[in-house]
């Protein structure tokens, strides 16, 4: 059930954007997936409160497979 619902706020959010002319972000929310947000929250917090929310006895794991973060960059403009 949740993923139905996923399903569905994220054909919402991609009609929105196609309605507000942004065809490339609504091809961009189309392109994310129900498996894309469990990597997504651990990447947003710390590692040892997303190793702890994922229930990994290993901080190692949690470093490697679900934190996909690379190097923060100031914007050019």
């Amino acid at each position: 059930m949740l993923r139905l619902r996923f399903t569905a706020a994220r054909n919402a959010a991609a009609v929105q954007a196609e309605e507000s002319g942004d065809q490339r972000l609504a091809a961009r929310i189309r392109q994310f997936q129900f498996r894309d947000a469990r990597p997504k929250a651990a990447s947003e917090m710390a590692l040892d409160h997303a190793s702890d929310l994922l229930g990994h006895t290993d901080k190692q794991i949690t470093k490697v497979v679900y934190q996909r973060v690379g190097k923060r960059v100031r914007p050019t403009r």
